[in-house]
């Protein structure tokens, strides 16, 4: 067993013995402070010295883990103990130190807060200020991973409307295939695309100079279907493979859903009933990856069967490309079919990086498992989000999952190998491990954001005294509504508790009009100190539930003999699900060698 793997051993195990001690915490609804009594639950010692602090001491001795510490009182060495071992327990989240700068602005943004000076015009455009800084530090992670194991073929999961998928595709030149459950960001990631296309081909009738213009690389394939966490990597091969899921927006770079449908029509109409006829597949309206002569086959392996023949045919359709490259997810041919010198070359031709830009609950999970399964992902970036989406087997349906098209919603009978979390043995086998859909939940908010606030004392503190408030008054009315579904009132904040009121009422059934009893009001609202110091103590653990969540899966990396690392790549100020998991499988040829880029 290696150091490494023994560490991370270890460290999960100190986190689930830690988080067992503190789950009622962790597994508290902030909303239910005073419905709950939420403030007696925690030590008298801790009442004492916490009930008193200001927001900008909450942010200075309890969150802010590099903080010169001066208390103003004598605190209890059990709260001085819970503190330091939830900043240890947790990764770093902070980019290479940046402490100097200004805080929530990186410093692409510094001239400009609205453009990153690290990208180009053209990818950034239809982008926002945080998803600009994030596609350009993932994108050059990518391309990192790529040379190191020179691959150039990507495939972009989630990929929306396609940012990250243009930049590694017009702006790095690596040739991407990218698939996205949402039919409609599908259609629009190819109209952005043509737009992009446009408006170099304008910059280059302007300067009447294409040298003057940066080439674009191979436009990207969009395909549209949803990534079923229970399926095969075979399945997500084809998946990846299927024409018949590529958008219907026809674009500047690539075929309309329509045109793509007619070609393949059209190859059925002409399969070729001989051997030789299979090796010219001149009349396909695709770019194709030219398949091995008769003279690459072993005699045995010779064949003229037309049912082999169309087979290999059919393989060659792969999908459409700028520059008449291949299809990176198209299955490559039959490792029978090729000659000893042809083995390797076709294997390198099929490897691709995987990645997944803030990929949603199981689909991260799902990713990391075709990374270790598929023998033709070389790598992988994941940076994962939503973790209460994640399916555990306490909770295989959690909310907000998106159940799988025309199929059953996930089930109890599910194996311990389809869920989102554990993934490991290891986590699988730690007692207390279990981790709740609220703590989760909690595990996505953004500690540097609630830190700002604080310093700033801002008035958006108040609203978790208000829903809390709000929520004692809806159960005086109807006790069986426990947690119902406020929503966000919008500027909530600016308003006073009784116009909170009446906007929130109404959302759960209760007459706007409802009777507010004064007295019992002004006693919760002067408790809005002590909410905001619970939710605090919560807050700090949510980066080591996210830290466990992280583990388990290099955990089961290390586990299938891939050794990975956890990367705070996003500056946590702008990008609060910063940490990318980064892996390259070992190299099986001698001389090729792979690192993780820092």
């Amino acid at each position: 067993m290696s150091s490494a793997l023994e560490g991370q051993k270890q460290w999960a195990a100190n986190i689930t013995t830690f988080l067992t001690k503190y789950s009622y915490i962790c597994d508290s609804y902030i909303i239910e402070f005073f419905s709950e009594d939420l403030w007696d639950t925690l030590p008298t010692r801790w009442q004492q010295v916490l009930g008193d602090l200001t927001p900008q001491q909450i942010a200075d001795l309890l969150l802010d883990r590099t903080w010169d510490r001066r208390y103003p009182s004598v605190w209890p060495l059990s709260l001085l103990a819970f503190r330091a071992t939830a900043h240890a327990l947790a990764f770093p989240r902070v980019v290479r130190q940046e402490q100097s700068r200004q805080v929530g602005i990186p410093e692409e943004f510094l001239e400009n807060q609205c453009q990153s000076s690290l990208l180009g015009h053209i990818f950034r455009k239809h982008v926002k200020p945080k998803k600009q800084h994030e596609i350009q530090k993932l994108g050059t992670m990518v391309k990192q991973l790529c040379d190191q194991t020179e691959c150039k073929n990507v495939v972009d999961v989630g990929s929306g409307q396609g940012h990250l998928t243009r930049f590694l595709s017009f702006g790095l030149g690596l040739t991407v295939t990218a698939i996205e459950a949402d039919h409609a960001l599908v259609d629009m990631a190819s109209k952005f695309d043509g737009q992009l296309l446009s408006v170099l081909e304008k910059e280059k009738r302007k300067k009447k100079s294409s040298s003057q213009v940066p080439v674009p690389g191979p436009c990207p394939r969009h395909v549209a279907g949803w990534v079923n966490p229970k399926a095969s990597w075979e399945m997500f091969i084809k998946q990846l493979s299927n024409t018949e899921c590529v958008s219907e927006e026809p674009t500047e770079c690539g075929y309309s859903k329509k045109r793509l449908r007619d070609s393949e029509q059209h190859v059925q109409k002409h399969v070729p009933t001989t051997e030789s006829e299979s090796h010219d597949c001149k009349h396909t309206p695709f770019n194709t990856v030219k398949p091995p002569s008769d003279s690459h086959l072993s005699p045995k392996h010779q064949s003229s069967s037309p049912a082999l023949s169309k087979r290999l045919c059919k393989e060659e359709v792969v999908g459409e490309s700028s520059r008449g490259s291949y299809n990176p997810c198209a299955p490559p041919p039959p490792v029978y079919q090729l000659g000893v010198g042809r083995v390797e070359e076709a294997q390198r031709n099929t490897e691709f990086i995987l990645t997944g830009l803030h990929a949603c609950g199981d689909l991260s999970a799902t990713l990391l498992r075709h990374f270790v399964n598929c023998p033709y992902v070389r790598g992988i970036t994941s940076v994962a989000c939503c973790y209460m989406k994640i399916t555990t087997k306490e909770h295989p349906s959690p909310p907000g999952l998106v159940a799988p098209p025309l199929q059953p919603v996930l089930t109890n009978e599910m194996s311990h190998s389809e869920f989102g979390y554990p993934m490991s043995s290891w986590v699988r086998g730690l007692q207390g491990h279990e981790l709740s859909y609220k703590a989760r939940e909690g595990a996505c908010h953004a500690m540097e954001d609630y830190i700002q606030r604080l310093r700033e004392e801002s008035a958006l503190l108040k609203t978790h005294c208000y829903r809390a408030t709000l929520e004692t008054i809806i159960r005086g009315a109807r006790p069986e509504l426990r947690r119902a579904g406020v929503q966000t009132v919008k500027k909530a904040h600016l308003l006073s508790f009784t116009e909170y009121a009446r906007l929130g009422l109404p959302r759960v059934g209760l007459p706007a009009e409802t009777s507010l009893d004064p007295d019992s009001v002004k006693s919760m609202l002067r408790q809005e100190g002590r909410v905001v110091v619970y939710f605090s103590l919560a807050l700090l653990l949510s980066p080591v539930v996210e830290t466990l969540v992280l583990l388990d899966r290099m955990i089961y990396l290390q586990e299938n003999g891939i050794q990975s690392h956890l990367v705070p790549l996003f500056d946590p100020n702008f990008s609060p699900r910063n940490l990318v998991l980064v892996a390259v499988k070992p190299s099986m040829d001698v001389g090729r060698t792979c690192t993780i880029p820092p």
